[in-house]
């Protein structure tokens, strides 16, 4: 039973040679779909790495009042540094700020006529990521108000629009860009489809002459079964190694201030899930047009 079926594959891998530009048509139309879906993949995967990095997370500009001693700011700052779920934290002296501001600014920011009269206080830039089972309403606010209770903070200013930034675009995935993705899907399997059968039509005066001289229906469809798989594969893997080529190109085409956004590829299992995708249409596809 086994050598059949495997001189069946091994004739369907072959029958890939017959007929090579219509092949070829097939190959690069399913590689070009699987480049379309995979960029769309990767805008997603990109825009969601950027809206939801800041997910659970808030960051507090903490100022402290001006006559403040050093004593007292450590005394806070080890109490900040104390809080549950920090995630970062980075302090100021009056010195260090003045130093931060006067690079920021470049050449123009020269301060150092302040150096013995500095009216910036100590301040510090703390952020806060809380895991999604200590997320409640609210909880940035009680945040807020256990760094405005600690005895020599002045004020403390955070945005609270980018605490609910992510949950907005949870949001809106789930209600307008899955099911437009999943729309996608659709209009691509179609494609695929009707792109297989118009390569398996070439082949019917093929399999006219088969079923005439009595060859059974699984002698028949499976190396045509077996062409739509490996078109499938071969399809997709053109596909992902475009998509490959082309992130390489523009990777860095928004890391430049302000934007400073590096493009990252694709996780594995998404990738794996595009070509298998891809490939499971194929043979679906195959498996109607041989019907």
């Amino acid at each position: 039973m086994i050598g059949p079926f495997l001189r069946l594959t091994l004739r369907g891998v072959a029958d890939l040679r017959l007929h090579p530009f219509a092949q070829l048509l097939t190959l690069l139309a399913v590689g070009m779909v699987t480049l379309l879906t995979g960029l769309i993949l990767l805008g997603m995967h990109n825009v969601n790495l950027e809206l939801l990095k800041s997910r659970g997370k808030v960051e507090f500009q903490i100022y402290w009042k001006a006559g403040a001693g050093d004593a007292q700011v450590e005394k806070d700052w080890q109490a900040v540094r104390a809080m549950d779920h920090l995630d970062s934290f980075k302090t100021f002296t009056p010195r260090t700020a003045l130093t931060e501001l006067a690079t920021t600014l470049g050449e123009t920011g020269d301060f150092a006529w302040l150096a013995d009269n500095n009216p910036l206080p100590y301040s510090g830039l703390a952020s806060f990521a809380v895991p999604p089972e200590a997320q409640r309403e609210g909880w940035a606010a009680d945040l807020l108000t256990r760094l405005k209770s600690l005895p020599g903070v002045d004020k403390v200013n955070y945005t609270p629009f980018q605490a609910d930034l992510a949950q907005g675009w949870r949001t809106l995935t789930g209600m307008v860009v899955w099911p437009v993705l999943g729309f996608l899907a659709l209009v691509v399997s179609l494609v695929v489809h009707n792109t297989i059968k118009l390569s398996l039509l070439t082949r019917m005066d093929e399999v006219e002459i088969l079923s005439l001289v009595g060859a059974s229906p699984t002698y028949i469809r499976w190396p045509l079964l077996v062409g739509g798989l490996v078109q499938g594969i071969l399809g997709a893997g053109l596909g992902v190694g475009l998509l490959a080529a082309t992130h390489s190109a523009i990777a860095d085409v928004l890391n430049f201030p302000p934007f400073l956004i590096h493009l990252h590829f694709l996780p594995f299992g998404q990738v794996l899930a595009l070509g298998g995708a891809v490939t499971l249409v194929s043979i679906l596809s195959s498996w109607v047009a041989i019907k």
